[in-house]
């Protein structure tokens, strides 16, 4: 070869080397690339790691497929974004609700199928969403402290970019430069700034509205990798000072002390143990943004071991928040709560999944999932599925716990004993924000997840639009935040804390007692002192197994100690039919209502008499068991069959009855009761087993202010004594003390024998 030619083939080779590094070095640039999303919920690697496991991990395979069903079918039936107009329930309302599910379950779809129909699905709908949301004013409808754009209030605006900030990063690498910023300019940021800059009101506080609004900025500012909008996220807005007097529709202050954004939302509302301050039914409802967000930030920036923050109490609030539910995993109603709300909702999928993944793989968590038969479609459930697949599942079982209230958990709490089928739930928390009820030392009583004596919940129908536009009703203050709806005392007919919020925040009631290491025995007890200003209560509440019993049952002691006399109205919220009483009453052929305000307004009084023995007897029937109440009565004891519906023109109050025990003119006084459960019905056989109380007589033999001390005679004469220490509690604490001659010696909070 001569000189000539070899130089051209020295230069062409040299030429290919070059094209070959530049292709080489383009190619390692899109990995690079394509490796960044998604990068929030479902990630890169989680993905490469589920289509490696498809057909092998049946919960998985069967989730994808229902969600490929349904997705399918909204593909089929075409895109729909209106123009806003309505409340919730409403249909333009629930159509924007209905899409934000279907971009977020498109985008997942996309990634783990690698079908491109699903990334164009998601693609035309946020086209088409840019186009309308430049367009908007605010909502139409004006009730909300903070109206949204796409709905009447701000909240649900932030519901929609949680989710959706998912779908855009699933598609993010399918979308050219181009249209990435025209969704992010036209759509996106304003999006962020309005339920943010725009809506301070909303945004910078603690409470759930504003968890869900940090998490809706902070997610999209993840996957944009806009550091203005995560730092908005997790501190608030910048040198923003709100009327610290200004409050929410609920009348819960807006932003009282001045705290705001991600972090402040986790420290403020949970204790160490885990419980959220407003209670089970908005802790299931916050959770999702805390916990989505959470995981956008482990997976985006690990540095701030989101899930280690505060000792790990968003893993925590998952355990907590479980235990927070009945037999049925319906959440105890606490608060502004629905009924039926439980761990079969999609959040509580979200939690038990993330807890999973992220922490210690709690065997239990496997067995609620399953019984959930449904996992994320992400690498949390990739997790969950495949310690079902290998065998790992275990029941998650539930025990008596006391879970503390506030920050330092100082303010208060919920005690819950559990034994066989029976569940006491006992409140003695903090006001719980403006979702709090005036209810100091309430409780509930559930057998086998039945209600046996109830707590009302909220006043609401949720996204029924016909009611109130699936808004909170009139009734949720005038009733079901009155303490008269709850089962504890209510003096002179008036609500505690006179039924304001700007007082009952200030308060809590406090722990006296908690134990439930004896099996036989379990028992929780706090104090009030706040509730009405020269007033203390006590009230000590057991759950007792007895042989002599055919079941456990719940011994409660009220002791109500105060410098005036007063009227003190203590009910029972029961459900069924009445069976048989030891008193008589009577009554009236007209309804009246019980009184005028507080609560009061709405109960009709069906019967009323007069306590004759030293032991009222009420019995019931209800789900075909036998229930006996019997407490302690005095020569004047009023009785009073009540049913909730009084000035109730609209039908927005359900028709639950009570009985009401009224004490009047009394200073000091104690409320002693048991509530059995025995025996059953069939109405197959027609045969009536057990259906009598085992219980003859109920005493107090003592109660001074250190002591209170009651007896408990069966049927059979049998006597068994309870002594609670009113004062030193301890359990180092020795006790030494005579009744009836006879002395009693013990070490502890309590003696039972």
């Amino acid at each position: 070869m001569n000189k000539k030619l070899k130089i051209r083939s020295i230069i062409f080779t040299l030429i290919c080397i070059v094209l070959s590094c530049k292709e080489e070095s383009v190619t390692k640039t899109d990995t690079t690339s394509q490796s960044e999303h998604p990068k929030l919920i479902l990630t890169a690697q989680g993905v490469k790691d589920i289509r490696a496991q498809l057909g092998e991990i049946p919960i998985f395979d069967n989730t994808l497929q229902k969600v490929k069903e349904e997705i399918d079918a909204e593909i089929a039936s075409g895109i729909e974004v209106p123009i806003p107009k309505d409340y919730s329930g409403g249909y333009t309302h629930s159509r924007h609700k209905r899409n934000w599910f279907a971009l977020q379950k498109a985008g997942v779809l996309y990634q783990i199928l690698d079908d491109e129909k699903y990334a164009k699905y998601v693609k035309d709908m946020l086209m088409q969403y840019e186009a309308l949301y430049k367009t908007l004013p605010l909502h139409p409808k004006t009730r909300s402290y903070a109206r949204g754009k796409l709905f009447w209030q701000c909240l649900n605006d932030s519901n929609w970019l949680v989710y959706v900030s998912q779908a855009y990063d699933c598609i993010y690498n399918y979308l050219t430069e181009e249209e990435r910023n025209k969704l992010e300019t036209n759509l996106f940021r304003p999006f962020a700034d309005h339920i943010s800059v725009d809506s301070p009101q909303f945004y910078q506080r603690v409470h759930n509205h504003s968890t869900w609004g940090n998490a809706a900025v902070g997610m999209i500012g993840l996957v944009m990798d806009d550091k203005e909008l995560i730092d908005r996220a997790l501190y608030g807005i910048k040198d923003l000072q709100l009327d610290t007097k200004a409050k929410d529709d609920d009348g819960g202050f807006l932003n009282k002390d001045g705290k705001a954004g991600f972090l402040a939302n986790i420290e403020e509302p949970f204790s160490p143990d885990g419980y959220y301050n407003e209670g089970p039914y908005y802790q299931r409802y916050a959770g999702y943004p805390f916990l989505i967000f959470a995981e956008g930030l482990h997976n985006v920036k690990p540095e701030l071991k989101i899930f280690e923050y505060k000792n790990g109490v968003l893993l925590k609030s998952i355990n907590a928040l479980l235990n927070l539910s009945d037999a049925d995993g319906d959440f105890f109603p606490l608060n502004d709560g629905q009924k039926g709300m439980s761990y079969y909702n999609n959040a509580l999928v979200t939690a038990v999944n993330i807890s999973y993944h992220y922490g210690e793989q709690d065997p239990g968590l496997l067995g609620i999932a399953e019984k959930q038969d449904q996992v994320l479609l992400d690498d949390s459930g990739l997790a969950v599925a495949l310690g079902i697949k290998d065998g790992k599942t275990e029941p998650f079982e539930k025990k008596s716990i006391n879970l503390s209230d506030g920050p330092n958990g100082k303010q208060g709490g919920v005690g819950i004993l559990r034994d066989e089928d029976l569940e006491l739930v006992f409140k003695y928390a903090a006001q719980g924000s403006s979702h709090g009820h005036y209810d100091k030392l309430s409780y509930s009583l559930y057998e086998n997840g039945e209600e046996v004596i109830q707590d009302y919940g909220l006043s609401r129908f949720v996204n029924i639009e016909q009611k109130g536009g699936g808004n909170y009703l009139k009734e949720n203050k005038t009733w079901a935040k009155q303490t008269i709806a709850h089962n504890t005392v209510t003096q002179n007919e008036t609500s505690h804390f006179k039924g304001k919020y700007e007082i009952g925040s200030q308060h809590h009631s406090d722990l006296h007692y908690f134990s439930s290491e004896n099996e036989n025995i379990q028992v929780v007890s706090a104090r009030e002192t706040n509730a009405y200003p020269g007033t203390e209560m006590l009230r000590t509440m057991a759950i007792i197994k007895d042989d002599d019993f055919e079941k456990p049952y719940l011994l409660d002691i009220m002791k109500v100690t105060s410098a005036t006399a007063n009227q003190y109205d203590f009910p029972f919220y029961y459900f069924g039919q009445v069976l048989q009483t030891n008193f008589e009453y009577n009554t009236p052929q007209i309804l009246k209502p019980l009184g005028s305000k507080n609560g009061y307004q709405h109960l009709f009084v069906e019967g009323s008499g007069k306590a004759k023995d030293e032991n009222t007897k009420f019995s019931w029937m209800n789900n075909y068991k036998f229930y006996s109440l019997t407490t302690g009565a005095n020569a004047n004891d009023e009785l009073l069959f009540t049913r909730i519906g009084a000035n109730d023109p609209e039908f927005n109050l359900r028709r639950d009855p009570a009985l009401i025990l009224r004490r009047k003119n009394t200073k000091n006084t104690i409320f002693v009761s048991t509530i059995e459960s025995h025996g059953s019905y069939s109405p197959i056989s027609e045969s009536a087993l057990n259906s009598k109380s085992s219980i003859k007589a109920l005493k107090v033999v003592l109660d001074t202010e250190d002591y209170t001390a009651i007896s408990i005679t069966n049927i059979n004469g049998k006597t068994k004594l309870f002594i609670t220490a009113n004062t030193n509690a301890s359990k180092e604490a020795s006790h030494n003390i005579k009744i009836n001659d006879n002395n009693y010696q013990w070490t502890g909070s309590y003696y039972f024998k």
